[in-house]
């Protein structure tokens, strides 16, 4: 992908000081060097041994090297195959927003800013003095002055007024850096004051523009996604817009999105005092230094080669970006959105554009990079695919050097886990969705959103071709998946909002299809795993809190960190003795996947574990009517004294062979069906043909998604992650802290409970008009923020809306009143006993006991299944 920045100068501004602008900028040298030189900020030694070999001198990479050296690894070497900032970096337009719309990136922009912040000071790198010491091209700050917008200063005064001053009002025009090659012989020894005071750091704060009124529910809901963080982010009206930016023309604002913080920073500048500290601290950056080849070794290490020598590291991290020049101007293809700029800021309609920038970035096929350690591959760490590398740099260094020196992830950044593509991510789905990706940067962020390029990938389920005319599929893990079900008559176009729409009633006779009669889900996209051999048992007693479950059962078990934080949950069943079948979610396959080979290595375990995700469809049955469907197209015996809950047997149905599990997300009496994936669309016939009788039908994920939450099911990625422990998630029912093994997190969590708890997951119900949480919603108490949902929809049994919650244990007791703030009004809401509905095994339990079952009352806080 391709991005321009533009410089606009009034004509003449460039005269007044007497500098001529010669040709596009070129790229920064890291220390004024000729080709072939050794740089003298690269020491001339040479490691045989590292802890860590970092590749690519980037802002990401050197940011990388720079946090593990400051904390106190030892053997910390950089490779870069030309010179610092010879990728993407030089060229960055530097923006450092604290905006993000997704809500663990917000900690990454968090970390990157404050880092900023303080960084000249720790480093003592002064924006410009090192190309300037060096015979590096000159840098110098050009403003962009508007007709008939005077200045108040003269551009020859150089004292400290005028830097306060240009940093104080630079909400009404912004700085750029320009590079003249070589500097005018005057200019060699000193550097502009307002160069001088940070590492190129300025902070105007930025305000995001609503046009319409959708624009302005985009702006509310991302507050209420943002209150519960430490970021500065506030809703302004116009009157305010005005005032912060009176060059506006605000005839079609109705509203902006403020954040104070926000800024701009010099790429290069902040790379070297990145580098500046990372020596500082006693890491090595090697630079030109080419990596040749890479070597993995039986015991994890690596040979990483290069002209100069070979080292051996106990890991590598891919920080590599793109090394290519600029290209050549092509401002056509931008011309509308120049249009829309100058109508929006009519002074720059006076403006000329004296220079652009058309440079190549990395963007992923969802825009977002890929960092953390890599399944398959050892001690392979990757920092790659950077659409925003510098306001990532500072967060993602701090990221990656806590979880390599903690071995885990300081806090829960699954999104760009670089495990979520896999082999169905083809070239031409990359290049698809990446021109997709690109395109949608500014569109309106939708809860529920699904985008179409690339679609579908070669991951389709047996099922696919069969459901597709009637429903509407979303997208995962390179899954197609059916959302919701329409009906004839029923509008059956893809319509995001921030309220209900036209899903909302589809979804709710779904909801009832499975409580009165049966319905059928295509679950193909499970991740699935097979696990056998001498240790599997001590393996997994190893890696989960619960207990093993015996032949030929199942239970839900929990993979802890060493913190005692929630890494994965999973339902395994032991098939029959020392062999397993383990069950994650689609999204969390190859994640999963990577922690259970690497406990696997690391303890040296006698096990073989393969991934058979792609081989197996998965169809879950599920409803009051669900044995006698099925009981129809087996000779098998599915009596409930026979066939009991969490339960596993392998047999026929209708000829086809499967592997049954008594279970269901829906909470209901329903099975889940594994077989082989090529005999899914047949076994789904004759289920759906023998269920006639009983009124089957087809339901979707939004209404498993109403279905687990009245049942208080807890959900992976949002009631549980690697930001919680299990006990303020309610699932001490699965921690048995008692068992012999000393399974990961065991110890930690002890201490926790020891303790106490500071916070505790609890049920809310919502009185809302047109519009259900989703989660990550703020929770308010007597005018202050305490909390946040975790997950939500609307309850189709009592037609509320209904939420998970985090709030303080004082504030966790059943009957508690709290608002939940949804698209910028705060709606009251009670914490309830749960669960809400019982599920079918706990209701089947009290009439046998002879007991009145109440579904919309449950026995207790946790669920039991």
């Amino acid at each position: 992908m391709l991005h321009c920045h533009l410089a606009m100068l009034r004509p003449g501004a460039l005269r007044l000081r007497g500098l001529a602008l010669r040709g596009s900028p070129r790229r920064p040298s890291s220390a004024g060097l000729q080709e072939g030189q050794e740089s003298p900020a690269s020491p001339p030694e040479w490691k045989d041994r590292a802890e860590t070999v970092i590749i690519g001198g980037g802002c990401v990479g050197v940011s990388l090297a720079y946090h593990l050296a400051k904390a106190g690894m030892r053997d910390v070497v950089l490779m870069e195959k030309s010179e610092l900032t010879a990728g993407s970096t030089w060229h960055a337009a530097g923006l450092t927003t604290y905006f993000h719309p997704g809500i663990n990136l917000k900690k990454i922009h968090y970390d990157s800013i404050k880092l900023y912040e303080r960084l000249e000071e720790e480093t003592g790198q002064s924006d410009c003095f090192h190309g300037l010491r060096s015979k590096a091209p000159y840098c110098f700050h050009a403003l962009i002055l508007t007709e008939g917008l005077k200045a108040p200063w003269s551009l020859q005064d150089e004292d400290q007024r005028l830097s306060r001053h240009l940093l104080s009002k630079s909400v009404l025009f912004s700085s750029y850096l320009f590079w003249l090659d070589p500097p005018p012989p005057h200019e060699t020894q000193r550097a502009h004051p307002c160069c001088v005071q940070v590492v190129g750091f300025h902070q105007p704060g930025s305000i995001r523009l609503a046009t319409t009124p959708v624009r302005v529910d985009e702006f509310k809901y991302q507050m209420t996604r943002t209150n519960w963080h430490a970021t500065e982010q506030y809703i302004i009206e116009p009157e305010k817009i005005h005032e912060l930016f009176p060059l506006l023309n605000m005839n079609k604002i109705l509203a902006g999105l403020y954040n104070p913080g926000d800024g701009h920073i010099d790429p290069y500048s902040l790379t070297m005092a990145l580098a500046a500290g990372a020596r500082k601290y006693g890491a090595l950056l090697k630079y030109p230094a080419p990596v040749t080849s890479l070597k993995p070794r039986p015991d994890g290490t690596w040979d990483v080669e290069t002209p100069q020598g070979s080292v051996r590291a106990n890991r590598i991290v891919n920080a590599a970006g793109f090394g290519k020049e600029l290209f050549e101007s092509d401002l056509d293809r931008i011309s509308d959105h120049l249009e829309a700029a100058m109508e929006m800021i009519p002074v720059l309609k006076k403006a000329d554009i004296i220079n652009v920038v058309n440079g190549p970035i990395t963007y992923s096929p969802d825009i977002l990079p890929m960092v953390g350690p890599h399944q398959g591959v050892r001690n392979y760490w990757v920092a790659t695919g950077f659409g925003y590398g510098i306001i990532h740099a500072g967060g993602v260094g701090k990221f990656l050097s806590d979880w390599i020196l903690h071995g885990e992830p300081p806090f829960d950044l699954i999104e760009l886990d670089p495990n979520r593509y896999g082999k169905w991510t083809t070239t031409q789905y990359t290049e698809a969705k990446a021109r997709e990706s690109y395109g949608f940067n500014n569109i309106v962020g939708y809860p529920k959103e699904e985008r179409f390029a690339g679609r579908p990938t070669q991951r389709v389920s047996g099922l696919y071709k069969t459901l597709k005319s009637k429903c509407s599929m979303g997208f995962h893990a390179g899954w197609e998946q059916p959302h919701w079900f329409y009906k004839p008559g029923q509008d059956t176009q893809y319509r995001p909002s921030f309220r209900r729409t036209n899903w909302f009633e589809p979804v709710g006779s779904e909801y009832k299809q499975v409580m009165q009669r049966v319905g059928v889900i295509d679950l193909s996209p499970f991740g699935k795993f097979n696990i056998k051999g001498r240790d599997s048992t001590q393996l997994l007693d190893h890696l989960f809190a619960n207990v093993i479950p015996k032949v030929g059962f199942t239970n839900i078990s929990h993979m802890l960190t060493p913190r005692g934080r929630v890494y994965a949950e999973l339902t395994v069943s032991q098939q029959s003795p020392g062999e397993f079948l383990l069950i994650t979610g689609s999204g969390s396959e190859l994640h999963d996947l990577r922690w259970i080979e690497e406990a696997a290595f690391r303890g040296g375990y006698d096990v073989e574990i393969q991934n058979i995700t792609d081989e197996f469809g998965v169809l879950g049955v599920a409803g009051p009517y669900a044995r006698r469907v099925l009981q129809k197209l087996t000779s098998e015996d599915l009596s409930d004294d026979v066939f009991k809950f969490l339960q596993t047997k392998s047999f026929n149905i209708s000829d086809i062979p499967v592997t049954a599990i008594r279970i269901s997300y829906t909470g209901e009496l329903g099975w889940e069906l594994y077989h082989r994936r090529e005999d899914s669309a047949t076994l789904y016939e004759r289920i759906m043909s023998a269920g006639q009788e009983e009124g089957i039908g087809d339901f979707g994920t939004y209404a498993l998604n109403a279905l687990r939450l009245e049942k208080a099911f807890r959900a992976w990625g949002s009631e549980m992650n690697c930001d919680t422990n299990p006990l303020e998630a309610g699932l001490e029912y699965f921690v048995k802290l008692n068992k012999p093994a000393d399974f990961i997190g065991k110890q930690a969590l002890k201490q926790i409970k020891a303790e106490g708890l500071k916070r505790r997951l609890v049920c809310l119900t919502v009185a809302t008009d047109d519009v259900d949480p989703e989660g990550n919603e703020s929770i308010w108490y007597k005018g202050k923020v305490v909390g946040n949902t975790t997950s939500g929809s609307y309850s189709y049994s009592i037609q509320k809306s209904l939420a998970f919650a985090y709030v303080p244990v004082q504030l966790s007791e059943v009957g508690q009143q709290v608002e939940v703030e949804l698209l910028g009004k705060n709606y009251p809401a009670t914490i309830i006993q749960e669960p809400l509905v019982l599920t079918e095994p706990a209701r089947a339990r009290l009439q046998k006991d002879g007991k009145k079952t109440n579904l919309e009352k449950g026995p207790s806080r946790t669920t039991k299944l």
